[in-house]
């Protein structure tokens, strides 16, 4: 983490910004829309969690079924969990899922149900990721140790000629790290910097939580099934099954916006400067992907319309299909770039092409 704490330009394209402001509030008072979610939102929410929670129950009750649909059933845990991650919590712990704030608390606390943690997904996605979008030392999205080389400023190892091919398996251990030691270490290193979202927490509360409902996390998930007969093995085996499915669909379409080769890793100057405006800089370090398939845009939560996320986080995905012409129309006239990719498949090929490159030996190390 760089000592420095980034700024940005004031004095860049201001034209963008404040053009672009008033032609997506304009859109939302002519037709009268509230920015937060709606019926929409509301159903798909309903949706997801049957998905989450059906299987479980049918677990838990059929409690002698055979192993291979015990896996299906794993797998469809993990689908149903990552959505409720990109669609349910993620606009509730942006403010987006409701104008009504403890609606959108409680839906940011199904963060829980991921093995998460509030306070830390808060600082590391609003604060950091959000403010400091690939900003090496900054944006700890682009750290993942010395595993997987994301930025062409991290230091390469001989091994990294490979990532392009051993870090899709990695990627799938996101939520099962979590569940484990990573909140944990961010919870300590966070308080460490005084770091928070909005008014500081209490650190004792924010422990007392964070063990809390660890404890019952794995009571629900663990505990429960192997008290009613459930073999251990066989429970040990789903929980991996469900974290590694879920894990594997979120890093996926966490990387295809940020890890391409369009995007930048802006450093700021001498005196902590980004060369850009805020807004501006959104634009540098995003892409979208598969802006027009409709599967890609329900399941992911918007998160597929990176752009408009980024420069609207307190607008609920479901508007971003209708705010995205605004963004692009704006874009182009201020001759500013807008990434994006037409299909989900040319965005996982540029993803993992870009990781091929950045595991390429540097000339100057």
């Amino acid at each position: 983490m760089s000592d420095i704490t980034p700024t940005f330009a004031k004095q860049d394209n201001l034209k963008f910004f404040r053009t672009l402001n008033s032609r997506v509030n304009n859109y939302f008072k002519e037709n009268d829309i509230e920015k937060t979610g709606n019926w929409k939102l509301y159903l798909k929410t309903l949706i997801l969690f049957t998905v989450f929670l059906t299987p479980y129950f049918l677990i838990i009750f059929l409690t002698q079924m055979p192993f291979w649909l015990f896996t299906i059933l794993s797998v469809v845990i993990g689908i149903g969990m990552a959505g409720i991650g990109m669609n349910v919590m993620h606009d509730g712990n942006h403010g987006s899922y409701s104008n009504k704030n403890w609606i959108n608390k409680f839906m940011g606390g199904t963060i829980y149900i991921l093995a998460g943690n509030v306070y830390n997904w808060q600082v590391q996605h609003n604060v950091l990721h959000h403010t400091y979008t690939n900003i090496p030392g900054h944006d700890e999205d682009l750290d993942a140790g010395r595993v997987i080389r994301f930025t062409k400023e991290a230091k390469w190892y001989n091994f990294h000629r490979f990532q392009h091919y051993y870090s899709v398996f990695l990627y799938g251990l996101l939520t099962f790290n979590w569940s484990l030691t990573t909140d944990f270490k961010q919870m300590s290193a966070y308080l460490k910097r005084n770091l928070s979202y909005g008014k500081a927490k209490n650190p004792n509360i924010l422990w007392t939580t964070l063990v809390i409902t660890k404890i019952i996390y794995f009571a629900v998930w663990i505990v429960i099934p192997m008290v009613i007969g459930i073999s251990w093995w066989k429970v040990l085996i789903g929980f991996f099954v469900m974290h590694y499915t879920a894990g594997l669909i979120l890093s996926i379409v966490f990387q295809l916006a940020h890890i391409t080769e369009e995007t930048t890793n802006p450093h700021p100057n001498e005196v902590g400067e980004i060369e850009s405006t805020w807004a501006i800089h959104q634009l540098l370090t995003t892409v979208n992907f598969a802006p027009k398939n409709f599967i890609v845009n329900w399941y992911t939560g918007g998160l597929n319309h990176q752009i408009e996320h980024h420069l609207f986080p307190h607008i609920s995905h479901i508007h971003y299909g209708k705010i995205a012409k605004f963004v692009k129309e704006t874009a182009q006239e201020c001759n500013l770039p807008y990434y994006e990719y037409k299909t989900m498949r040319s965005a996982v090929i540029a993803h993992f092409k870009h990781l091929k490159e950045l595991g390429m030996k540097p000339a100057i190390q």
